[in-house]
């Protein structure tokens, strides 16, 4: 009955419902790593530019990963390009489990975060291919709604089972495994192969210079409190509960303006609902930049404000650009994003922690901000270059 009652259009998402288990398992599995992780490191003494690196590392391979989308999905399809990746990617994290060394976990994470960007690119690319533009906004928020509830609760099981041990470890490959199962028992519903067009960044700026800029700020901006959050945590001294608080309200609060900012961009312009976010960004990057001190209820509800406001900053951008898209095209315009988001990834965690080793933690907010500002200005430039009709 729930069903019967969907917009006509909002019913085009029941055969994406196996793919968004598939993209909940996976995101859970990454969610809980990338925590365990920096937590870990940060326990058995790894310096915090080293902590850096080893999360620069990942978004290497990502970015890496990137370049390989389009040719590897148009050879192989969409569900065998899922499965071989989710294979690797459990892998990887059960040998990071059995022995705790960071130049090991650079080289598994660099793995890691190439098979990541092949398997984000088959979700991405198969939702907008079967989407229209009326309801591309809303239909990604949906798809983060399914992020930010599995990486939230990835985030209390540091707390319930402890950081010690193999046991988070073992959870984390369980996820990735059982994310093959759903799609692969999914209809016949599958996306046409992408055009074969080499990976080229002029293309993808061509699309859409506004949403290209942003995903390279999204990726130096929200990678940085979520991969260096357990860091910020532990040097202002808050135990595992308080840093799980901290690090799930940073990604629950997308849900609070997630769908109402995607349908806001449905129905207007989307650069200024891209503008009126970064701006609500940069507000909360300064108030728990000037006033959150070392309080674990203040720096919780600040960065549930941020997160709020920066959480759907790519959705936003990814809807901009695939508005430009056409047939066969999708693959790659996932791909070029992707891209762009993996560099700003790969340079903010680490420019990010470099930062914070010599000002201190509390630097990783002013390191926000002014990203954020920056990009407030660019999208200020693109309404003088383009107003609003």
């Amino acid at each position: 009955p729930v069903l019967c009652r969907l917009h006509p259009r909002m019913k085009k998402l029941i055969p994406l419902l196996p793919l968004l288990a598939s993209a909940a398992l996976l995101i859970f599995a990454n969610g809980l790593q990338a925590t365990l992780i920096a937590w870990r490191g940060s326990e058995a003494g790894f310096a915090t530019w080293l902590i850096g690196l080893i999360t620069a590392a990942y978004y290497l391979g990502f970015a890496l990963g990137c370049l390989h989308i389009t040719p590897l999905i148009r050879r192989i399809g969409h569900i065998r390009a899922f499965s071989a990746m989710a294979a690797m990617s459990t892998v990887t994290i059960i040998l990071a489990g059995m022995a705790i060394d960071p130049w090991l976990w650079m080289v598994l994470r660099l793995i890691n975060g190439y098979c990541l960007a092949i398997l984000f690119a088959v979700i991405e690319s198969w939702i907008n291919a079967k989407v229209d533009n009326s309801i591309r906004a809303r239909t990604l928020s949906i798809y983060r709604y399914v992020d930010l509830t599995s990486n939230t609760s990835a985030q209390y099981f540091l707390p319930w089972f402890g950081a010690e041990g193999f046991v988070l470890f073992g959870i984390s490959a369980i996820a990735f495994a059982l994310s093959i199962t759903p799609i692969s028992l999914a209809d016949k519903s599958i996306p046409a192969p992408p055009d074969q067009m080499n990976f080229n960044l002029g293309f993808f700026w061509k699309i859409s210079p506004l949403a290209a800029t942003g995903c390279i700020a999204v990726g130096m901006t929200n990678t940085v409190y979520r991969a260096l959050g357990p860091v910020y945590c532990r040097e202002l001294g808050f135990d595992t509960i308080s840093t799980a608080w901290f690090i799930s309200a940073s990604i629950i609060s997308g849900v609070v303006l997630q769908y109402p900012l995607g349908y806001l961009s449905d129905v207007r312009d989307r650069r200024s609902v891209i503008l009126a976010a970064t701006s609500g960004g940069v507000c909360a990057s300064l108030l728990l930049f000037f006033f959150a001190g070392a309080s674990v209820w203040a720096n919780v509800a600040g960065v549930f404000l941020l997160g709020a406001f920066s959480m759907p900053l790519y959705s936003l951008c990814s809807a901009h650009a695939n508005d430009r898209a056409g047939p066969g095209q999708f693959a790659v315009v996932s791909a070029g994003l992707l891209f762009f988001w993996a560099a700003g990834a790969i340079v903010g965690p680490a420019l990010a922690a470099l930062i914070m080793g010599h000002f201190g933690a509390k630097s990783m907010f002013a390191f926000t901000a002014a990203t954020q500002s920056i990009f407030v200005a660019y999208t200020l430039n693109r309404f003088a270059q383009r107003p609003v009709k």
